[in-house]
């Protein structure tokens, strides 16, 4: 029995680092393509909606699709009182809600069944989880990737 329990802690560190191993940093500018430049020409405004997205199609990274990643970014709540269970994570805070949606590229909506507790919305977080390239869509933008959220911990 003393030999089995370093085996085994040995064996579950082996692991923990394996998946630690797997996770790819990422930060905005990684969800773009290689070679996509949006047109340098300035969006027409819509004096209707002056909340409307620029670019909601924008094209994503399907190379990305499956990945264990982390990101950084800020959490605009969708779903949860004290524990969130569904957000957008956005590049900058006010994205979403004071002022329009970045491109859908620029976007992840994150499914966190177990719920995340967010201390702040004014911090930025890291958001570990598996991205998908299927897009979604909602009352405030439309997003170009998903996740299924795991780790949410204090962007430092």
């Amino acid at each position: 029995m003393k030999k089995v329990i370093p085996l085994l802690l040995t064996l579950l560190l082996g692991i923990n680092s394996a998946l630690k191993a797997e996770t790819v940093e990422l930060y905005w500018e990684d969800l773009i393509p290689e070679g996509y430049v949006p047109s340098d020409a300035l969006p027409e405004i819509d004096h209707t909606n002056p909340m409307a997205q620029s670019n909601p199609n924008a094209p994503v990274r399907t190379d990305l699709n499956g990945k264990q990643v982390k990101i950084p970014g800020f959490v605009v709540p969708l779903e949860g009182d004290e524990t969130i269970t569904e957000f957008l994570l956005v590049p900058f805070f006010g994205a979403c809600i004071h002022v329009p949606p970045p491109p859908s590229n620029q976007i992840v909506y994150v499914n966190f069944p177990e719920g995340a507790n967010v201390d702040s919305l004014y911090d930025a977080v890291w958001v570990t989880g598996t991205l998908q390239t299927e897009g979604w869509t909602g009352d405030l933008a439309t997003v170009g990737y998903n996740m299924t959220g795991m780790e949410i911990a204090p962007f430092e």
